[in-house]
């Protein structure tokens, strides 16, 4: 089944009670309405050719969609988190590999830089990042490393006069290849673990720097990912963010929201998923009728909306949560717990709408070219991004017995 989109069901969510007020409504069918007229049209050849529309960018940040919750004076819009959600949602619906392009640029990069930088860093990176003339992308994960990315991280920096040099290596860094501007750690002292980590603004041209390898995915393809090295680069002492040896913090404070980012993702697929079933169901003909009529298929079709329903409640409660977050007190107690809980439970109820999509779909849902399979595709990462289901397994269970 080829992506056509003008005879599926857009989600109702002005028919059925959404736990949103009209306001937030209004922000939600807007963003649904520009994902569907300029981001779904891409999704197809993303998808196919791994092709990153270079032009997308800038227009999301013409439309107001970058910066939602920078203040003004950075070229943002001054919202909130509970915003940024929703927005990631309705993105998500239509086109899921731009929308983890955008969180990757709008949570990892632009709100952690907007959380943890000095006034001179704001002014120099902000305003281009809200605009969509730069994109960002954040380096963290290492070869060899993953849920421990801290403290297994290999990756130094040694102060040299004005210039720190970087020398290592990131790899899995979404929006890698095509970043302008990336918040990047490194370990500035051995001897201190942990605790002798740095954050820095990294430019895609300072010597030093290059794309090692563009990977290939399963899923999300289009959204570009990459390997990145870092050979005796020279990153300027001025883009160091934060103290020196205070990385942690920096990093600790930008995961619970990162986390709270995951579940609109996994919402947003899981509607659209519903959609095209919903759709599929009633024009599939077997035995002289819609299969539509058989009960199997309308028992598939009402665990699809309870599932997608509960994910709704659980990251709107995730997103609000997380909105009134106020700076440091991420990493710990219930909103760390909250948020690797909303993660985990959205994105394994997500992969049962999936698995039942595509049952519905039958043959035509096996097929690598239609929707539902490109959206089947996505489960994986959203189980691992992130920190792992069993990482949140840990997380949960460590604030439940701290508590």
């Amino acid at each position: 089944m080829a992506d056509n989109s003008g005879s599926v069901e857009r989600p109702s969510v002005l028919q059925a009670f959404s736990g949103l007020s009209l306001d937030e409504l209004e922000i939600l069918n807007n963003a649904d309405r520009f994902a569907q007229a300029e981001l779904y049209p891409l999704a197809q050849k993303m998808d196919e050719e791994e092709w990153w529309p270079a032009e997308i960018f800038p227009k999301i940040g013409a439309t107001g969609y970058f910066g939602v919750t920078a203040p003004e004076q950075y070229g943002g819009a001054g919202l909130d988190v509970f915003t940024s959600g929703l927005i990631l949602q309705a993105f998500s619906r239509w086109n899921h590999a731009l929308a983890l392009a955008w969180v990757a640029h709008e949570n990892l990069c632009m709100n952690n830089i907007l959380a943890n930088a000095n006034e001179a860093q704001k002014q120099k990176y902000l305003p281009g990042l809200n605009s969509g003339k730069l994109i960002g992308a954040l380096g963290l994960t290492e070869p060899g490393a993953g849920s421990d990315a801290i403290g297994s991280m290999r990756t130094t920096a040694r102060r040299e006069g004005d210039f720190y040099v970087l020398n290592g290596r990131k790899i899995y860094i979404t929006n890698g290849p095509v970043a302008d501007v990336l918040l990047v750690y490194a370990k500035t002292d051995k001897e201190k673990g942990n605790q002798g980590v740095s954050a820095f603004i990294v430019e895609k041209d300072f010597p030093g720097f290059k794309v090692a390898q563009k990977l290939i995915k399963m899923g999300f393809r289009g959204s570009q990912t990459a390997e990145l090295v870092f050979d005796e680069c020279k990153v300027p002492a001025a883009n160091l963010v934060g103290e020196e040896n205070k990385g942690v913090r920096v990093v600790m404070s930008g995961l619970d929201l990162e986390r709270s980012m995951i579940s609109p993702i996994n919402l947003g697929i899981a509607e659209r998923a519903l959609a095209l079933s919903l759709d599929y169901a009633r024009q599939r003909k077997q035995f002289g009728k819609p299969i539509a009529d058989f009960q199997m298929v309308q028992s598939m079709l009402a665990e699809m909306y309870v599932w997608v329903e509960s994910m709704r409640l659980y990251t709107y409660q995730v997103l609000r949560a997380a909105s009134t977050v106020a700076e440091g007190e991420g990493g710990r107690g219930d909103i760390h717990k909250l948020t690797a809980a909303g993660v985990m439970y959205t994105a394994e109820t997500l992969n049962k709408v999936l698995n039942h999509a595509v049952q519905i779909h039958g043959g035509s849902g096996y097929i690598w070219e239609s929707e539902i399979n490109r959206l089947y595709r996505s489960i994986k990462l959203l189980e691992i991004g992130a920190g792992t289901t069993e990482v949140r397994k840990m997380i949960i269970a460590g604030e439940l017995l701290r508590s």
